[in-house]
């Protein structure tokens, strides 16, 4: 495996290809940005979940979670590269998806994968942070479960609150990049 310093550059060249975009855009919190990050064009790539699963089972791998896992559909190729790269390398992590509802069918459940103790401390995966909303929902529903979710790993934090909010909760958020990495000189702010 190449080096993880390696890894993040060649990860953040495709996010700035391929998921970065500048101009006016509307968030789903209705808020207008001037940027978008469309991380799933890079996180469903091959190449793209290559590298995401080997630097988030880097991050994860020594902290002594029971899983990892995080809200449909940003958390879906994260764990899906997760749960292979850590089987290659002898150090298997479960992995799991909180659905927005319970299925009104079949067994009608919110989190998917393999079931979690009671108990069990988790880790939480997501594409990108705005203010952490997805995020919180999925504590809420994993706290209703008796699971502790004391960090949460994004591939992008949009420094809007994410982490401020995610603190208030007890859970720590640690990002492989934040937005303001990728923006242009144009958008960049000057340093005080």
């Amino acid at each position: 495996m190449e080096p993880a310093i390696l890894l993040k550059k060649q990860l953040f060249a495709l996010m700035k290809e391929k998921a970065y975009h500048e101009g006016e855009i509307k968030l789903a919190s209705g808020k207008t940005s001037h940027y978008y990050i469309d991380a799933r064009a890079v996180t469903l790539s091959a190449q793209g979940a290559y590298l995401v699963g080997h630097i988030v089972f880097d991050m994860v791998h020594e902290l002594k979670v029971n899983a990892a896992g995080g809200p449909t559909l940003g958390a879906d190729p994260i764990v899906g590269a997760l749960a292979l790269v850590s089987f290659e390398n002898n150090f298997p992590i479960n992995t799991f998806l909180i659905r927005k509802n319970p299925k009104s069918h079949g067994r009608m459940l919110q989190v998917e994968g393999p079931a979690l103790q009671v108990g069990a401390d988790v880790v939480l995966l997501d594409d990108v942070a705005t203010t952490g909303g997805s995020l919180v929902d999925a504590i809420e529903v994993l706290k209703k479960m008796n699971v502790s979710a004391r960090r949460a790993i994004v591939i992008v934090d949009r420094e809007e609150g994410a982490r401020e909010n995610l603190a208030k909760l007890g859970c720590e958020l640690s990002s492989i990049f934040k937005a303001s990495d990728f923006f242009s000189e144009k958008y960049k702010k000057p340093s005080v």
